[in-house]
């Protein structure tokens, strides 16, 4: 028996008006992942189900994850491999935005910027193209790894 989307699920709700079916534990996933926001992997996700105390397969998480991809409801990062080979899954819906990522200490910083808005503009005028989405990484120096640089190695003039 496939569960009922919460109220004010919209993961939820976007995979049950595609047919999909929602188990209990897809449900459940798909409420870590809401709860919790922000960039999420696979292993972050079960972490969180042990800490709630939700029984969930790794898996699931894995099938549960494509299956929001396939569906065009998460996008897949790599944020430029700071964190290792890790993905990462972040929900489309939330605008689009950029991704600083420290090459130092692996932090990642979002931007979001109407340099992107001008881009899709740019874009539509000049190649008629119709952006959907977009993604942008951006690899350097975060500012507590640069002021850390700085104090341990002053620039010299």
């Amino acid at each position: 028996m496939s569960a009922r989307p919460r109220p004010g699920s919209l993961l939820a709700t976007k995979l049950v008006a595609r047919g999909v079916r929602l188990t209990n534990q897809r449900r459940k996933i798909l409420e870590l992942i809401e709860s919790e926001g922000g960039h999420l992997d696979a292993a972050r996700i079960q972490e969180l189900a042990r800490e709630r105390q939700i029984s969930v397969d790794r898996a699931t998480v894995y099938r549960t994850l494509a299956l929001l991809k396939q569906h065009g409801l998460v996008e897949e990062l790599d944020f430029l491999h700071v964190r290792g080979d890790q993905h990462f899954y972040e929900s489309r819906g939330l605008g689009d935005h950029l991704h600083a990522c420290c090459y130092r200490c692996g932090r990642v910083s979002e931007l979001r910027t109407a340099t992107l808005d001008r881009l899709k503009e740019e874009l539509r005028d000049n190649l008629g193209f119709r952006t959907e989405s977009v993604r942008v990484e951006v690899g350097g120096c975060c500012k507590e790894c640069a002021e850390h640089e700085e104090q341990v190695s002053p620039v010299v003039i």
